[in-house]
């Protein structure tokens, strides 16, 4: 059975709602990492959810320079006031941005190896004001980023 947009809005609403009021920051991340670890079953859940999006179209609708993105889920009360966005990445670093009220991400490695910012499979919380320019290095990862309030701001490069 191939999972629906409303399948993934199911999974990922217990998760988004941890992080709702919250502050984005190494507590968070260490609780989802314990609550929802890497390899576990939701995680389990959450990848194969995303690999089904992909192949039916609905998830990483677009592409640009090698990367598949698209936002999946609006930012909602019942999702801790975040949107949910997904990309899938192959050795690549993407535009260089900053998180005005942070960013959530659940790294979900397609190869083994693979790594996005550094990091391994599971969470990463990047807090508020940073700023990153997203690598995935060492094959192919999907990620999964929590906004709250869809908030996001892409660096533009001088020309």
């Amino acid at each position: 059975m191939s999972s629906t947009e409303a399948q993934f809005r199911d999974l990922i609403e217990p998760i988004a709602a941890i992080a709702g009021g919250r502050g984005l920051d190494a507590d968070l991340q260490s609780e989802l990492n314990r609550r929802y670890p890497a390899h576990g079953e939701a995680y389990r859940q959450i990848m194969q959810s995303c690999r089904d999006g992909i192949a039916a179209g609905w998830m990483c609708q677009h592409e640009h320079g090698g990367i598949r993105y698209g936002r999946v889920l609006e930012a909602a009360p019942e999702l801790g006031g975040c949107s949910v966005d997904v990309v899938q990445m192959r050795d690549v670093a993407g535009p260089q941005h900053r998180h005005p009220k942070g960013e959530i991400d659940l790294i979900m490695p397609l190869d083994e190896q693979a790594m996005f910012d550094g990091h391994p499979a599971g969470w990463l919380v990047y807090g508020p004001d940073s700023s990153h320019r997203p690598t995935v290095s060492g094959g192919s990862a999907l990620v999964l980023y929590l906004l709250p309030e869809g908030a996001i701001e892409f660096t533009r490069r001088a020309q």
